[in-house]
């Protein structure tokens, strides 16, 4: 049985490591969370003056991926979800539309992300499900495709 303790992995030079599946952050930790709590003000400002649409492509732009960026990574996904929660589901299809496809598959992964984390914050399973509805329609499923088969998460 104790040939089952051994740890095959580290005499394979094939091993495929996390860090290895996509480039990391190229920004400083610090600079990633300072960059996510300066798109938060500038998004609660522009949802302010009822830019919808402005403020989704603000938290959208340059999000923050990799390993040791996980503060930056909650704090954008509230920022987005405080964006899908203050959205009238009649102007969801209308704000999509505006958004360039990265955007677009941005938004379809802070969707999963949301729905991954049940009772997490102010998500409501309820919103992220018609924003899925409606984006689809949008964007199409090669959408999801994109989303499922990019090694970045959010």
């Amino acid at each position: 049985m104790s040939f089952r303790k051994i740890d095959i992995d580290a005499y394979d030079e094939d091993v495929l490591l996390e860090g290895e599946l996509c480039e990391p952050d190229p920004r400083d930790p610090a600079q990633v969370l300072s960059d996510a709590k300066q798109k938060q003000a500038a998004v609660r400002s522009t949802l302010a003056r009822g830019d919808i649409p402005g403020a989704l492509g603000i938290a959208l732009d340059s999000i923050p991926y990799g390993p040791n960026v996980e503060e930056a990574k909650n704090l954008t996904l509230q920022t987005v979800v405080s964006i899908l929660n203050s959205t009238k589901s009649s102007e969801i299809i209308s704000v999509v539309k505006v958004l360039s496809q990265d955007a677009q598959d941005t938004l379809m992964k802070y969707l999963y992300k949301g729905m991954g984390m049940p009772g997490w914050g102010d998500v409501s399973g309820s919103v992220l499900l018609g924003w899925h509805e409606k984006l689809t329609e949008v964007a199409g499923t090669g959408c999801i495709v994109r989303v499922m088969t990019d090694r970045r998460t959010v």
